[in-house]
């Protein structure tokens, strides 16, 4: 088994030519710092979720997943044996509403990664339809990711990508919106990463709606004007924020153990929520 890659929170194994073990740790990171306290479980949820979401989508785009069975007993319930594919240097993100680096942007011009929006939104607004805000991806060593216009994607990947990028990623973000507000949650923005087979076709890779990649509020606690409540990992990011002694540099801040139990609290309750499914231990 090696080691090809340890990521803020997934690490990658290989074992086998064109496969890749992708495992779920319960690190936790904010402002791309690797926070000191895990968050026990966090692993198996999101690996859990994503899985679920795999199957959902899977006829908008074919995604890496080969196999959550065929791993190490030692990762089972957090772990996915999968296709290893060139990740497409971008991070694919979709917003419905305005919050986060979003609202930022809009504040400062009206506008998220060269999307103009109408004026007079605030914070927490639903957009008039949702919008394709990527970001480049950045290793952690050199720096944070930074918007991106689709202008820049489409120099940076080509026209014909670009597009099936933004395309795909909105028809994804519109399937789980709507799924998930039957359920009573809003899917505010969420963060996908695709990669590429070695036939050029595209697929969904890395992890898929879930609390790490997505920020999720209740439909009925919705109030726009305001900081809203998240059931995500922006409970770690508030409690960073609102520390007002860190500056967002390694090494980060021990979690206090309400904000630990908090924050695992939400994650499962957003997989029983999405999936109407009670949550086990043992992960799916």
């Amino acid at each position: 088994m090696q080691l090809l890659h340890k990521g803020k929170v997934r690490d990658v194994y290989s074992d086998r030519p064109g496969e890749v073990i992708l495992v779920a740790s319960d690190r936790v990171s904010v402002y791309d710092v690797v926070l000191p306290t895990p968050i026990p479980g966090k692993g198996k949820v999101l690996t859990s979720l994503s899985l679920w979401w795999f199957d959902q989508l899977a006829d908008i785009v074919p995604n890496h997943v080969i196999s959550a069975e065929d791993v190490p007993d030692e990762w089972r319930g957090r772990a996915i044996r999968c296709r290893q594919v060139d990740i497409v240097p971008v991070e694919c993100v979709a917003r419905g509403y305005l919050a986060g680096s979003g609202w930022t942007s809009y504040q400062e011009s009206s506008s998220v990664s060269g999307v103009d929006l109408p004026a007079g939104l605030v914070e927490g607004s639903r957009l008039p339809e949702p919008i394709f805000t990527p970001t480049t991806k950045t290793p952690p060593e050199l720096g944070h990711d930074e918007p991106m216009t689709y202008a820049e994607v489409a120099e940076l990947v080509g026209s014909p990508l670009a597009a099936e990028l933004r395309d795909t990623t909105l028809r994804l973000y519109r399937r789980a919106a709507g799924l998930m507000e039957e359920r009573g949650v809003l899917l505010v923005d969420t963060k996908v990463e695709f990669g590429r087979t070695p036939d050029g076709t595209v697929i969904l890779a890395d992890e898929v709606i879930t609390p790490d990649s997505s920020r999720f509020w209740q439909a009925s606690q919705w109030a726009p004007g305001r900081r809203q409540v998240s059931y995500d990992k922006q409970v770690v990011r508030d409690w960073a924020q609102d520390l007002g002694t860190w500056d967002k540099t390694p090494p980060g801040p021990a979690v206090p153990d309400e904000i630990v139990e908090r924050t695992r609290a939400v994650y499962i309750e957003m997989y029983e929520r999405i999936t109407g499914e009670a949550w086990s231990a043992d992960g799916r």
